[in-house]
């Protein structure tokens, strides 16, 4: 492979992977099944209990009117719940509920057991190669965090 081929690579191998492992992940699944986005809000909900919507927005890069419309498909499935910022009359907090508190917990541990298995079907060398990778790869994200937030 070229210098000039291995972004392209790497940018299609890790959207396979997320790709695979969400399909992997839905097998079963008897609850209705979650968009992307609604899954990245919950899992920031969850992470910051009590997030602004316009925080969220912020957070998630995307405007505050789709974040608007997620909190509303979140809390007539029981995932969110919304309440009156006390400083601010006009915002609203988001907190998770136990339903979405516990949907998290189950897509983690199976997201968790999936990829534990999965690697374990790899050669030491394998495993290794991946490990080493990993700082670079932190390094990657956080390049493309910094040039969106313009830091």
């Amino acid at each position: 492979m070229t210098a000039a081929e291995f972004p392209d690579s790497l940018a299609d191998v890790l959207a396979g992977v997320q790709r695979m492992v969400r399909r992997r992940l839905r097998e079963g699944m008897t609850a209705p099944r979650l968009r992307g986005a609604q899954v990245e809000l919950l899992r920031l909900v969850a992470a910051r209990p009590g997030i602004r919507v316009s925080a969220a927005a912020k957070e998630l890069y995307l405007a505050g009117n789709s974040v608007s419309t997620l909190v509303n498909q979140l809390s007539r499935a029981g995932y969110l719940r919304r309440e009156t910022d006390p400083s601010d009359r006009r915002s609203a907090l988001l907190l998770p509920t136990q339903a979405a508190t516990s949907r998290l917990a189950d897509w983690e541990a199976r997201r968790s057991a999936l990829v534990r298995e999965q690697v374990a079907r790899l050669t030491d060398e394998e495993r290794a190669a991946l490990a080493a990778a990993l700082p670079a790869l932190r390094r990657l994200a956080q390049n493309l965090h910094e040039e969106v937030e313009g830091v």
